[in-house]
């Protein structure tokens, strides 16, 4: 479904992604993990469309879209939940959610996904009508998920989904991460807890530095000393 071959970003003249190829087949979940600054979170942008690469190729579903403003790859039905939520503070959760859908792969089907996502997320329909900046964090990750899931996208890309939450609204959120990928969504997501991203990820890709340094199944990554050493130092 994906497939991202030899990218390199530059910020500037400082470049900080050599050479990174991954791919995401359809109805995976894939975790991209690595240390604070490894280039993470700019590979997710860069997919999306909201950077620029300087070399390489992004495709999705055999089609190149690196080059693409992000409003064209979310009409080809890939969907970005950045870090930290991003919610629109002053609108409530139905306009928020309802924004979500604005693209014309989505618009028709507004009202049928718009139910989809309360029956996945029942507190947002207690909560429709309250501003998203009042909800709680566990809360406004939910909003930023069904905001992402209006769009309808056939990818995900979700960066620290559990950025900030507490253990037990963590592993809600991880349930319903998979159950997500149950309904034909492939996900591609970022998370800094090892353990916990490949509990539920088929495989997994270890940036170190702006480059690729391991990548493999869950289970050969749990078992890596390397990856002992990136995470752990020695």
């Amino acid at each position: 479904m994906l497939e991202v071959a030899e990218l390199e970003v530059a910020y500037g003249d400082f470049q900080v992604i050599w050479g990174v190829s991954l791919h995401v087949a359809r109805g995976e979940i894939v975790s991209v993990l690595g240390p604070n600054g490894a280039g993470k979170s700019t590979v997710l942008n860069t997919i999306s469309g909201l950077r620029r690469s300087t070399a390489g190729r992004i495709v999705f579903k055999g089609e190149r879209i690196d080059g693409l403003p992000p409003y064209e790859i979310v009409r080809r039905r890939l969907a970005h939940i950045m870090e930290r939520r991003r919610v629109f503070p002053y609108l409530s959760v139905r306009q928020n959610l309802w924004l979500g859908g604005y693209n014309p792969s989505a618009r028709d089907a507004r009202a049928q996904t718009l139910q989809f996502v309360f029956e996945l997320f029942p507190k947002l329909e207690e909560r429709e009508s309250q501003l998203a900046h009042s909800l709680s964090g566990g809360e406004q990750q939910m909003l930023a998920l069904g905001r992402g899931l209006m769009a309808r996208p056939e990818l995900l890309l979700v960066d620290e989904p559990l950025l900030g939450l507490s253990p037990a609204v963590a592993e809600d959120m991880m349930r319903i991460l998979r159950q997500i990928n149950e309904t034909g969504v492939s996900i591609l997501f970022i998370e800094q807890n090892v353990q916990t991203a490949l509990s539920i990820a088929d495989r997994g890709y270890i940036l170190e530095g702006g480059r690729l340094a391991i990548e493999g199944t869950a289970e050969e990554l749990l078992a890596s000393e390397d990856v002992k050493r990136i995470f752990l130092g020695g």
